[in-house]
């Protein structure tokens, strides 16, 4: 309706009509091509390496494996003196996680902050490669450092 008044003002208000367009294109314009061939002989031997054939199968392995996961936690559970300070830790773990999530979205929001943190980073990356993999000296430093850390958190450090 709109378009027949806005023809209409554009002709000098006679009221004369533009004609429509009503030609409809051919269904082959409007629909992407699709190569659909039908299923020929030589397609029947590649065809017979995808089928698949079901099977029982005896889930009762991997289920036994579910249940001494669960008795191991059982008793390593058990074997917790304080548990409420692992219930303290695991609460304040969480925690941490979410308010550094918050903090992140934050951040984020700012305009320009993310990019100059992508900057920072990239230029961070350089630094390391530079100084820790570069060169083979310092990637057996990096080595050695990783596995004095490994042995000090596991606290097999000997003296």
């Amino acid at each position: 309706m709109a378009a027949t008044a806005y023809s209409a003002a554009l002709l000098g208000g006679s009221g004369a009509r533009l004609p429509a367009v009503t030609a409809a294109a051919p269904p082959s314009v409007l629909l992407p091509r699709r190569n659909f061939s039908p299923l020929r002989l030589q397609d029947a031997s590649r065809l017979s390496l995808l089928r698949v054939k079901a099977s029982s199968d005896d889930t009762s392995a991997s289920a036994a494996s579910g249940d001494e996961l669960v008795d191991d936690l059982k008793a390593k559970w058990d074997a917790v003196e304080n548990k409420s300070t692992v219930l303290t830790y695991a609460g304040g773990a969480i925690v941490g996680l979410w308010f550094s999530s918050v903090v992140v979205g934050a951040v984020n929001s700012l305009p320009l902050l993310p990019k100059i943190m992508e900057l920072v980073g990239l230029g961070y990356t350089g630094w390391f490669v530079y100084r820790y993999l570069l060169f083979k000296e310092s990637r057996k430093q990096l080595a050695d450092d990783v596995e004095s850390l490994k042995k000090s958190i596991a606290g097999a450090e000997e003296e």
